[in-house]
């Protein structure tokens, strides 16, 4: 079920997402080649703890569930590394120049979610890489800017797709944006390309994380034997971006922004 947030409850949002966004800041600047993926893991829940939140992925099961054991994820942010699209685990990997690094963070605060994810360059870039990277967050903005009311969950896919294949980039479907609220994954589903659906209307209230995963080869991905990490199944480069967002009447506001 849709449920749209009061301008209260958006406001309790944006503590979630302000969180969400210091800690991609974070690891911003401690992204260098030398860095471990587990050490950004760590710096990332210290910073969530300490802002009084919890982190959204330790423990996730999905489906709204969590738990121990092997299904649950082990860590606080996933760190996702060249042709890992997303959920990729931390852990003592060391992180070397020129690799393209995904970070998905996700926190919540007093019972509300923010969901947020940036893919970095560390160091210098081939071109293409950076135009692939500079496309993802390109059609995540285009995406936003098509969230206003009166208008279709299918617009937001429409805009993120129109980028995609202006590009000629790998559009990855088994993964889409969402509805967010004192869940981490609500409806509706946000597809990064046309259904041949419009889909629900867009109305005041909702609130939603928006996320293309773009590829610089073919677009289909396969799971890891971890039952997390997502990789491309050409071995091609992955860049993904994310923000949750409200949709207010005069538009949309980003909540995962400091």
């Amino acid at each position: 079920m849709v449920t749209r947030k009061s301008r209260r409850e958006i406001d309790q949002m944006r503590r979630a997402g302000r969180v969400v966004a210091e800690v991609l800041a974070l690891v911003e600047g401690e992204l260098h080649p030398g860095v471990t993926s587990g050490h950004l893991d760590r710096l990332a829940e210290q910073h969530i703890r300490q802002s009084g939140g919890i982190p959204s992925f330790k423990g996730y099961l999905g489906g709204g569930r969590y738990g121990k054991g092997p299904a649950a994820f082990p860590a606080s942010v996933c760190v996702s590394i060249d042709s890992e699209v997303v959920h990729g685990i931390p852990g003592d990997r060391v992180i070397r120049e020129g690799q393209i690094v995904s970070i998905d963070v996700g926190a919540i605060v007093d019972g509300w979610h923010g969901d947020g994810a940036r893919t970095f360059v560390v160091g210098e870039g081939r071109p293409e890489v950076e135009a692939l990277v500079g496309a993802t967050r390109l059609a995540m903005m285009a995406g936003i800017a098509a969230a206003v009311p009166g208008n279709r969950v299918g617009d937001i896919s429409a805009a993120i797709e129109d980028v995609g294949r202006e590009g000629g980039y790998g559009i990855v479907r088994q993964f889409v944006g969402h509805g967010i609220g004192t869940e981490m994954h609500q409806d509706p589903q946000v597809p990064n390309y046309r259904t041949g659906y419009r889909g629900m209307e867009l109305q005041p209230g909702m609130c939603l994380a928006i996320e293309p995963m773009f590829t610089l080869g073919e677009a289909d991905v396969e799971v890891m034997p971890d039952h997390w990490t997502v990789v491309t199944a050409d071995g091609s480069l992955a860049a993904h971006f994310e923000h949750t967002i409200a949709i207010t009447e005069h538009g949309p506001e980003i909540l995962t922004s400091v």
